[in-house]
């Protein structure tokens, strides 16, 4: 089975800083699912927030893949918490025509952590129980935040960025940690959000303050005759820790060439640590609405 996983937030939203077609039509989804079982990949990852995206994959169909899904935020006045993710989750089911999910991540981990935590990790084991889904995940955006979460239930699935420039699940340590007590990492924003991929030229004005990074980065590409997508796959493909490597595209030819790229072997340079930034400004999607 390949490694590489099917994210679909651009299945239900426009989605990713590169996206120029929008939101993905059902036709064009219906064939990238396609393509993505012929060519073994085993996995499709959603959310309950991203759109119409659980629904547009229910009538495609979906039964022969591992379907991971994360509950939306806890609201801040719950009074059935057991009942409130028994219902997002069989809503969610229903929607993906499915009996049960491979996984369930916990989207927000602040949920966990405040006053209802206990109670919702409670309700979380008791629908694992019951056989709704098969594993219990959180989605993390820090490494940090593991520190305080691992020892709250089984956690089973750690979703979590990387990329060549965000290499922190690397470098705190929590990569091996995880991998060493069988906990499954399915790593996300490989491209950071299609930035990685873009042009030096086409790089939006407001990134123009890290021009040094881009301008090792295309110079780097250049000397050792790498697309950008190869460069990117091969770092987090190579890493034998990680059990998934998801990618989101925005058509079903974007999605070939992909494939095609992520199978391309080549004496790559696996030494990217000149790319490495902690600017949170730049590493964490979420902030570049400020800049």
């Amino acid at each position: 089975m390949s490694k590489l996983a099917l994210g679909t937030a651009q299945f239900g939203l426009k989605y990713g800083i590169a996206n120029e077609s929008g939101q993905i039509k059902k036709p064009d989804a219906r064939e990238i699912i396609k393509f993505a079982k012929e060519e073994n990949i085993n996995l499709i990852d959603t959310a309950m927030s991203y759109g119409e995206s659980e629904k547009v994959i229910g009538e495609i169909g979906v039964a022969d893949f591992k379907i991971v899904s994360k509950l939306s935020n806890l609201p801040q006045e719950c009074d059935n918490v057991e009942f409130w993710v028994e219902k997002n989750v069989q809503h969610s089911l229903s929607r993906l025509g499915l009996r049960s999910l491979y996984g369930l991540l916990i989207h927000n981990t602040k949920d966990l952590l405040g006053s209802l935590g206990k109670r919702l990790i409670n309700a979380l084991n008791f629908i694992k129980s019951k056989g709704l889904i098969k594993k219990i995940g959180i989605s993390i955006y820090d490494p940090s935040e593991l520190d305080h979460l691992m020892d709250l239930t089984t956690i089973d699935i750690v979703q979590a960025p990387l990329n060549i420039i965000d290499q922190r699940l690397v470098t705190s340590g929590w990569l091996y940690k995880l991998h060493k007590s069988k906990v499954e990492v399915h790593t996300r924003s490989v491209f950071l959000q299609g930035l990685l991929l873009m042009p030096k030229d086409k790089i939006p004005t407001k990134f123009q303050r890290w021009s040094k990074l881009w301008n090792n980065w295309s110079s780097e590409l250049k000397k050792n005759n790498l697309s950008a997508i190869e460069a990117c796959l091969s770092y987090s493909l190579s890493l034998p820790e990680i059990n998934h490597v998801l990618v989101g595209v925005d058509n079903i030819d974007q999605f070939k060439d992909l494939i095609k790229k992520s199978q391309k072997k080549k004496n790559l340079p696996m030494d990217w640590s000149f790319m490495i930034s902690s600017d949170q400004k730049l590493i964490n999607p979420f902030n570049w609405s400020s800049l």
